[in-house]
């Protein structure tokens, strides 16, 4: 009983482990970046970091839907060392206008 009642659990973490990487996949995909491309600017907004954003998550910023990916700063989606501070600091230091409503 106890070896099904562990497999059922196991069956369980990967349904919710598939279903949230197909969620955050699709959830970036639709603000027209990719979740890699996203990771790129993550040492800049990476809790107590003092890091400038690269060149290359400024290029990701500027190909982005930045409304979209505002609608997404309260999201539980977000690893826990992400400052949201810090990125909604990110395109005012990458030379963007932040969206009003965000």
């Amino acid at each position: 009983m106890a070896k099904s009642a562990n497999k059922v659990v196991a069956v369980v973490v990967v349904m919710v482990m598939v279903s949230a990487i197909g969620t955050d996949a699709q959830l970036f995909g639709d603000c027209r970046v990719s979740i890699d491309e996203i990771r790129t600017c993550e040492p800049a907004v990476t809790r107590g970091s003092r890091k400038d954003p690269t060149n290359a998550c400024c290029s990701v910023l500027r190909m982005a839907d930045l409304p979209c990916l505002c609608g997404y700063k309260t999201s539980p989606l977000i690893p826990s060392t992400v400052d949201i501070r810090l990125a909604m600091e990110l395109p005012s230091k990458c030379s963007l206008t932040l969206p009003p409503h965000c």
